[in-house]
């Protein structure tokens, strides 16, 4: 298959995900039982431009390399949000249909070559059940605080808590208070975007929710500070028709907003955006500018999940993955970048 015919197959799949949702009837739903150990497939990328093998530089990003991911087991993919720990290496991620991935990246001369040690689990409710099996499966943002995991769930409007540091995999999820209004947003443009603000911002210990595509009067998204049962509204500027796909932290004093677009005539492409924290307040119109802009001359796909850490040399690693959305014709990606750029 030509590149130009793999970019409207995606392009098409993608489209169709984002306008019925993939995952929408219960008997589609596909998560482990419990913990499984599950052998991940990782085939190199070696350069982010299709064009051009010899270019790196992207914006305010240098490509440090990038893994296609596969495996034989009916619960992979779907990848829609992940958070990798402070060694670079371990992480852990959601999937649409309700499961934990967790593994360890495996590195060659700084480049991510490989997945170890992966397991696939259900996500757990408070009566240790799998939240899918309520119908709270489209599990979209994720992001860690003091050993804790918070997730977010569209559809359902809900976030939930769990101990990880304490329980791992087998942690029991319990829903913490949100606004009333998330019960107005959108059907399935809801809670991408969750993060949670570090030490030393006046925002922290807080939550920051921004919706995938619920808008305000003004036509921008919608958007929440969540601290304890204090809840802020405030909106992050829509520009060029992008949507929110997932957010991180980039510390001290930064949001990074992972964004996606889709049209027919436009075809497929992703951003992220870099907003400060400082900006963000009760009823600000909030904004910030792009460190990358790629479309489908490069190496992405349905690019769903952010994280953030730092080398041991002091280098920013900023990793992306991808929700393939169950389809043969996407791909799970991972990609690594270093922020090289201000």
């Amino acid at each position: 298959m030509t590149r130009t015919g793999r970019r409207w197959l995606v392009a098409g799949a993608v489209s169709a995900a984002l306008a019925i949702g993939s995952f929408a009837l219960a008997d589609s739903l596909r998560y482990p039982l419990a913990p499984t150990r599950v052998q991940i497939g990782a085939t190199a990328i070696t350069s982010f431009d299709n064009h051009d093998e010899t270019l790196t530089r992207f914006g305010s990003l240098e490509f440090r390399g990038g893994l296609v991911l596969t495996a034989k087991h009916p619960a992979f993919g779907g990848i829609s949000g992940v958070h990798v720990e402070t060694d670079g290496s371990h992480f852990i991620a959601v999937t649409d249909h309700g499961a934990w991935l967790r593994g360890r990246i495996v590195y060659r001369d700084g480049r991510p070559a490989g997945i170890a040690e992966a397991e696939l689990a259900p996500i757990l409710g408070p009566d240790g059940k799998p939240l899918a099996a309520r119908g709270w499966y489209d599990v979209e943002s994720l992001t860690e605080r003091d050993g804790m995991l918070y997730a977010g769930i569209e559809r359902v409007e809900q976030i939930v808590r769990f101990d990880y540091r304490r329980d791992g995999l087998r942690a029991r999820g319990q829903p913490v208070a949100v606004p009333p209004e998330f019960k107005t947003f959108a059907f399935n443009k809801s809670l991408e975007c969750l993060a949670s603000v570090p030490q030393g911002s006046s925002l922290a210990n807080a939550l920051i929710a921004v919706t995938e595509r619920s808008l305000d009067k003004a036509g921008n998204l919608r958007s929440f500070i969540l601290d304890g049962d204090v809840f802020t509204s405030f909106s992050v500027k829509r520009i060029d028709d992008f949507d929110v796909s997932d957010c991180t932290i980039l510390p001290p004093a930064d949001l990074l907003l992972l964004e996606r677009r889709f049209s027919p005539a436009r075809g497929l492409a992703i951003r992220i955006r870099r907003i400060p924290l400082a900006d963000i307040k009760a009823d600000a119109v909030v904004d910030g500018r792009s460190m990358i802009e790629a479309d489908l001359g490069y190496q992405i796909d349905n690019m769903e999940g952010i994280a953030v850490h730092s080398t041991t040399s002091g280098e920013t690693i900023v990793t992306l993955v991808s929700d393939d959305n169950y389809s043969v014709i996407q791909r799970n990606l991972l990609l690594q970048f270093a922020i090289v750029g201000e």
